[in-house]
């Protein structure tokens, strides 16, 4: 497999996301990328031809907690990252409360610089809101223990009227592999 590495995604909460049924939604959260390796256990999600990942159902609210990290290869830095927030139904096709593409290009921009030994939490780049991207605030670029990198993002949902989640990416390096 020609994977350059991993990307663990922190989803952690969504914000004044939008109501689908009465007076709330059951949230869950669909990341897709084009390159994901198929997993069967996914397979009813949706789509059962595109490979995903996602979170768990929050039952009865417009503002749910996950808490979640979903782990995705990634093969190609240029295919998009997609998240697509969805409210669960018993009995009819699961109704859609917006999406966003995540872009990692910061992040790896950052990890190519080949920093070393800097103190923890210091930031390394910050990233501006802008129609480019879907970000609904300014997104800091993190210098953590353990040389690693993490990006918080606040993504603001397009395709809906209201709504925003909360993430964190982190590359992972895979040993042996080819790397970035």
């Amino acid at each position: 497999m020609d994977v350059l590495g991993l990307v663990r995604i922190r989803v952690r909460r969504g914000i004044n996301l939008a109501v689908r049924d009465t007076v709330s939604s059951d949230p869950y959260c669909v990341i897709t990328c084009a390159t994901q390796p198929f997993d069967s256990s996914l397979a009813l999600v949706r789509n059962s031809s595109t490979r995903k990942v996602k979170t768990k159902v929050v039952r009865g609210t417009c503002n749910p907690v996950w808490n979640e990290e979903l782990t995705i290869y990634i093969k190609d830095l240029d295919v998009p990252i997609v998240l697509c927030v969805f409210d669960k139904d018993t009995f009819t096709v699961d109704d859609s409360m917006g999406r966003a593409e995540i872009d990692i290009n910061p992040l790896i921009e950052c990890l190519r610089m080949g920093l070393e030994g800097l103190p923890d939490g210091t930031k390394v780049d910050r990233v501006q809101p802008s129609k480019e991207n879907c970000l609904a605030d300014e997104s800091c670029i993190i210098w953590n223990k353990g040389g690693k990198m993490t990006q918080d993002m606040l993504l603001r949902l397009k395709d809906v009227e209201c709504g925003q989640i909360e993430i964190q990416i982190e590359w992972i390096q895979l040993p042996g592999n080819k790397g970035l």
